[in-house]
């Protein structure tokens, strides 16, 4: 593993014109992520120029913390599941677009934007640990030889499956906290969790209707995974809690390997919808 660490570059006194230079310094990775993570890339750098004074002793903090916690994250791993991490870790201040997100590789890079995540450190490993997983799951799934060219990358049952398998992860490698921080990576916000579990059928009916429906992936994805969702039911990102509810009760009746290898079944989308025909 090699950590990417951008922020000594960062400008002190952020202008559009410094920002240009310092996005151009690591183009690999600046090129990747405005135009997925970080659209409108303009308007947004305005607004940041902004947001940089107020959020920097915050950013400076996540700095000072993350490094050391993407190494015990990685050794976690290792002593847990014997895995190594070959790929690249970018420490970035963005334009608060994504906060943190795994490459579209086959064993991906990661990226972690430091103006959008928390300071306080259970729930930044808590977020540290989800974007390995996401890694861990694909290095799971290579080694067991999987054909990726069979795995439908914009399916939403493949979203609920990786993220299913990094909630699931950074449960075992930060064990032991309070539930909510594994789905909303912050203290504090037991809302979401309780309104999830409170209303689990209807939650779960309501994305099938959606799955049926003829919606669009990409309206799926924004409803139930992104946090510009939120639609239905005032709270975004459900498809997370209905992951983590799927992917438990496989593992229950599959064990852990198994269920981290189910896109790898000829037929994975049967095997979900079976699963989700529980909650008609």
């Amino acid at each position: 593993m090699r950590i990417v660490d951008t922020f000594d570059t960062f400008p002190s006194n952020p202008s559009i014109e410094n920002l240009r230079a310092y996005y151009d310094t690591y183009h690999e990775i600046f090129n990747a992520y405005f135009p997925i993570h970080c659209k409108n890339k303009d308007e947004r750098l305005h607004q940041a120029i902004v947001k940089y004074r107020t959020d920097w002793d915050s950013i400076t903090l996540v700095h000072e913390r993350i490094a050391s916690l993407i190494e015990t994250t990685v050794e976690k791993y290792k002593k847990v599941y014997q895995l190594q991490f070959p790929i690249s870790v970018n420490l970035i201040i963005g334009a608060y677009g994504s906060n943190a997100y795994t490459h579209r590789q086959i064993i991906p890079d990661i990226t972690f934007a430091m103006e959008r995540l928390t300071y306080e450190e259970e729930p930044l490993q808590v977020i540290i640990a989800h974007e390995f997983g996401h890694a861990a799951h694909n290095i799971f799934s290579n080694n067991q030889e999987i054909d990726w060219k069979f795995v439908n990358w914009n399916h939403p049952y493949t979203w609920l499956l990786q993220e299913g398998a990094a909630t699931h992860f950074s449960k075992q490698i930060v064990p032991g906290l309070d539930e909510s921080i594994y789905f909303s990576y912050k203290n504090g916000e037991d809302d979401w969790l309780e309104f999830a579990k409170g209303n689990k059928q209807e939650i779960i009916q309501t994305f099938i209707r959606d799955m049926h429906s003829g919606t669009a992936s990409n309206e799926i994805f924004k409803e139930w995974f992104s946090i510009n969702g939120g639609n239905h039911f005032g709270f975004n990102r459900l498809g997370y809690y209905i992951a983590d509810c799927m992917f438990q009760d496989y593992i229950l009746e599959k064990g852990e390997l198994l269920t981290l290898l189910l896109w790898k079944k000829e037929f994975f989308i049967e095997i979900v919808e079976a699963w989700l025909s529980n909650y008609k």
